[in-house]
C-alpha cells in the first residue's frame, strides 16, 4: 500500500524586466532600485573639472570648452555659475545621497542663489531647500 502526500515547495521569485520589455521569472528577492546621482550634483562636478581644465591649460576659455562639448557658451557660463556657491554649500551638495525620480533642487534654483555675493546670505537661502530635499527623501525611503 502506498499512500500519497501532497509535496509542496516554496520559492522567493520576482519578475524582472529584460529588454524589449520582455518578463521573466528570477529566484530571490527583487533587488533594491538603484538610485542616481542628483543632477545638481553632477553638474558642479562637472562645473569643477571645466575649472581644472582651464587651470591645467589644456582648454584657454569657456569658449573652447563649448566648442569641445557641443554646448553653447552661455550654458557652460550656468554650469560654471555653480562655482560661485559657499564651500560648504558645494560640499552638501557634493553628498546629496542617491535620488529615485524628479530631484527637489534645481540647477536653477542654485544658480539664483549663486549669484547672491555673500556667502552667509546664500546660506539662509538654501537652507529651506536642503530642509525640504531631506523630508522628501525621507518620504520615498519609507
Amino acid at each position: 500500500m502506498t499512500t500519497t502526500t501532497p509535496l509542496r515547495m516554496e520559492y522567493t521569485v520576482h519578475f524582472a524586466t529584460q529588454t524589449k520589455g520582455r518578463k521573466t521569472l528570477q529566484h530571490g528577492e527583487k533587488p533594491a532600485p538603484v538610485g542616481r546621482v542628483p543632477r545638481v550634483a553632477r553638474l558642479l562636478a562637472l562645473a569643477h573639472h571645466f575649472d581644472h581644465l582651464i587651470e591645467q591649460g589644456m582648454v584657454q576659455d569657456y569658449a573652447e570648452i563649448a566648442r569641445l562639448t557641443q554646448l553653447s557658451r552661455a550654458r557652460v557660463a550656468q554650469i560654471m555659475t555653480l562655482k560661485f556657491l559657499a564651500p560648504d554649500i558645494q560640499e552638501r551638495i557634493a553628498l546629496l545621497p542617491q535620488s529615485h525620480g524628479r530631484d527637489p533642487i534645481t540647477e536653477k534654483q542654485l544658480r539664483r542663489i549663486a549669484m547672491i555675493p555673500e556667502w552667509e546670505e546664500q546660506r539662509g537661502a538654501t537652507a529651506g531647500l536642503f530642509c525640504h530635499y531631506r523630508r522628501s527623501h525621507e518620504s520615498r525611503s519609507a
